[in-house]
């Protein structure tokens, strides 16, 4: 049951991690400056809105692919950092 203990642990970190993303894009309203850093957001050429009459539907397709390869890129550097 050790090796469970360092998933766990990894676990805790990555979910602390996306919270504090959370906070930071929820507040990046109210900083100057810093809300247009991620402004770019859900906006991508290739994000699907469709509104109708009584629904909206909303696809963030291209804005998923891009957060997929910066997560990819940010993960395999940590990797690399922590193999030494």
């Amino acid at each position: 049951m050790a090796a469970w203990n360092g998933v766990g642990r990894w676990l805790i970190v990555v979910g602390l991690v996306i919270a504090v993303f959370g906070v930071l894009l929820t507040l990046a309203e109210k900083w100057p400056g810093f809300g247009s850093a991620f402004s770019w957001i859900g906006k991508l050429p290739g994000d699907l809105s469709i509104t109708r009459e009584q629904f909206s539907v909303y696809i963030p397709i291209a804005t998923s692919l891009v957060l997929s390869i910066l997560l990819s890129l940010v993960l395999s550097v940590l990797s690399w950092l922590f193999r030494r």
